[in-house]
């Protein structure tokens, strides 16, 4: 599985080191040479799936990063510190970084941290499902848009995976009731197209992959269309 990982690092030098330690690892280097590309990067692409940040950077450092990216995602972040700062390290944990790594650092440990990370995410990739933007993590009901996680309830979650599995096709309302909630389910038909519409919504720019087939129902084109 291909793994992109976004390196923020103000020294040119440095970057390019730890570029190479990624190629040579296997996986794709992305750089950015202060925290605000860094931020732009993340945000403008939707496959990051690690972040290493640099402390010490012009613009937003680390932390401001750090923290902008956790208002949105839960993407694994690895910092890196100065050998001597300490208060920035057990800070950036506290902010949610997932690990830290001292600067200068030993390749054997930078490595093996790195991987470790990477066994992780390519653990949870198996149990992902992938359609244009929208990436859902199944074992943990978590669902991913445009880079940006969603909160979904049970009910919008099962609606949202009900049609990624059944792509392309049109389902009726009576169909998605019947999938849904239920057979034995009581209610106003027109609840389909309420929960529909919140779903939409919350998934933003992604919430057109849900068509609205006039007369017949809804149908989930996952991929983007030009003339949409």
């Amino acid at each position: 599985m291909d793994i992109k990982i976004l390196i923020a690092e103000d020294d040119v030098v440095f970057r390019e080191l730890i570029c190479d330690i990624v190629r040579k690892e296997g996986y794709t280097p992305i750089e950015a040479c202060d925290g605000k590309e860094a931020i732009d990067i993340f945000f403008g692409l939707n496959d990051i799936d690690l972040l290493i940040l640099d402390i010490m950077m012009p613009i937003y450092d680390g932390i401001e990063v750090l923290k902008e990216i956790r208002e949105k995602s839960d993407v694994p972040v690895i910092i890196l510190t100065a050998l001597d700062d300490e208060k920035n390290e057990v800070f950036g944990l506290e902010k949610g970084a997932d690990d830290y790594i001292a600067k200068p650092f030993s390749y054997k440990v930078f490595t093996a941290r790195l991987n470790k990370i990477v066994r992780k995410l390519n653990k949870e990739k198996v149990n992902e499902i992938v359609t244009g933007n929208i990436r859902i993590n199944q074992e943990k009901h978590k669902v991913i848009a445009n880079n940006l996680q969603v909160k979904l309830n049970n009910k919008e979650y099962s609606l949202l995976t009900y049609f990624i599995k059944n792509s392309e096709r049109i389902l009726s309302r009576d169909q998605i009731l019947n999938k849904v909630w239920g057979y034995d389910f009581c209610g106003d038909i027109r609840t389909v197209d309420t929960h529909i519409k919140t779903l939409r919504a919350k998934l933003l720019e992604c919430g057109k992959y849900i068509k609205t087939v006039r007369g017949s129902g809804y149908m989930f084109e996952g991929k983007d269309h030009e003339n949409n």
